[in-house]
């Protein structure tokens, strides 16, 4: 199935990861290409890219749609954390990560990211290994439950919510993605301003915990910023508080002796875009560039 995909500030990416030609880039959370095919055209003839993902089907698709760039790209199905790793020597002029979910996971009901359509409530980024949501929504306890949904979700009604899954649970099994909204939004309060449904932040915190969004976020950014050539530089995209002070930090602290804080404070789409692809609306972008020393 071919999905239609907008990448996120891709503008603002290409002019902070400075891409010129001949240089060796990483694009860390690949998706569905959209900025990978941008770096591509302005590192030819003979730039390279490594490409990576966790999420063996869109590596899939990546891999067709990359195919015009022919042996400039070296795919990879693996966590960005294992970049390091797959680099081993190589150091890269330019390395991406864009932390959030992509359109084809989004807007597949069968992966069960979002609560839009109906599908299995599984939420995993790979498929292959893992825990489902499933698993966590129907054998966690009430307390750990509320635990999650407070801390990754930054939801204040976690406690209600993670009541009325346990009540529910006990009747039948939770296994569907509209099933487990349509029990979050009776136990929650809607958001001020109401334009955010209120299962929101507890799907966002199911997603958080199954694929390890957090788990060594910092130091995986700090093994990636030490892979850069001197002068390269390292873009984030992230869509959650999070998240980004996960990134701030690292930079923060790298910035004492090993970075040059490119921006201050985060980039953010631009009325146009936000107009064209609302799902930018929560994008943070930072960067940072390896000092020469």
């Amino acid at each position: 199935m071919e999905h239609r995909h907008e990448p996120v500030l891709l503008a603002e990416v290409l002019e902070a990861l400075a891409v010129k030609r001949g240089g060796a880039y990483v694009d860390g959370t690949v998706g569905l290409a959209g900025h990978a095919t941008a770096i591509l055209e302005r590192n030819a003839p003979d730039g390279r890219l490594l490409a990576v993902d966790r999420d063996a089907e869109s590596l899939a698709l990546t891999r067709q749609r990359l195919a015009f760039a022919g042996q400039r790209v070296r795919f990879a199905h693996a966590d960005f954390r294992e970049v390091p790793a797959l680099l081993a020597a190589e150091r890269a002029d330019g390395i991406l990560l864009d932390l959030g979910i992509s359109s084809a996971q989004l807007d597949d009901p069968g992966r069960g990211f979002s609560f839009r359509n109906d599908g299995p409530l599984d939420m995993r980024m790979d498929r292959t290994q893992g825990v489902s949501a499933t698993e966590i929504v129907n054998r966690w306890p009430e307390h750990e439950l509320a635990d999650l949904i407070f801390r990754f979700g930054e939801e204040r009604g976690s406690r209600r919510i993670a009541r009325a899954i346990v009540t529910a649970r006990r009747q039948a099994r939770i296994t569907s993605t509209t099933q487990l909204a349509d029990i979050v939004r009776r136990a929650a309060r809607a958001p001020r301003g109401g334009d955010i449904d209120p299962a929101t932040r507890t799907f966002q915190a199911l997603r958080i915990c199954v694929n390890g969004e957090l788990e060594q976020l910092g130091a995986a950014v700090t093994a990636l910023a030490r892979c850069l050539v001197p002068g390269g530089r390292i873009v984030v995209i992230s869509f959650h508080s999070l998240e980004d002070r996960e990134v701030k930090h690292a930079f923060a602290a790298l910035a004492r002796e090993e970075l040059r804080l490119v921006t201050r404070k985060p980039l953010r789409a631009t009325p146009a875009e936000l107009q064209a692809n609302p799902r930018c609306r929560s994008a943070r972008l930072r960067v940072a560039e390896r000092s020469a020393a």
